[in-house]
């Protein structure tokens, strides 16, 4: 099987999810899942996502369903090297500090721009993890 890194794209809005993943697809070598509940997404997380995408609000359709917080806190807490980035439509400074003090990554607003924000960050975690993996190679040599 090919080392493809693999991304959970989480969202309850399907035209946004899709769109979202069709750009993905013809514009990097990923392997994409999709999932419109965080409560799927959770059921999913054994498969080691790299990335998880996650929408910060998830109960547009069904408003029993976990939100993109507590979807957050239950991520973190299984597995809480998963970096995630939480999507958006609110441009609210107070949200995207709210997602930042739950250890999201990122803070995205759904927008234009969105996908090409989106590719940065993603390309900053695997800088990140690239130094981090080298920091560790280093330090166990001292």
């Amino acid at each position: 099987m090919e080392n493809k890194t693999k991304i959970f794209l989480v969202d309850d809005d399907k035209f946004f999810l899709k769109s979202l993943e069709i750009d993905f697809l013809q514009h990097a070598d990923f392997a994409i899942e999709t999932f419109a509940t965080g409560e799927l997404c959770i059921n999913h997380l054994s498969s080691c996502p790299d990335v998880i995408i996650l929408d910060y609000h998830l109960d547009g359709f069904d408003k029993s369903a976990m939100n993109g917080i507590e979807t957050l806190d239950k991520i973190k807490a299984a597995y809480p090297d998963i970096p995630v980035i939480m999507l958006s439509s609110q441009d609210k400074i107070d949200v995207a500090v709210s997602c930042m003090h739950h250890k999201a990554f990122d803070y995205v607003v759904k927008s234009e721009t969105a996908f090409m924000r989106l590719q940065k960050i993603i390309t900053t975690i695997f800088h990140y993890n690239k130094m981090e993996k080298q920091l560790n190679w280093y330090m166990q040599r001292m």
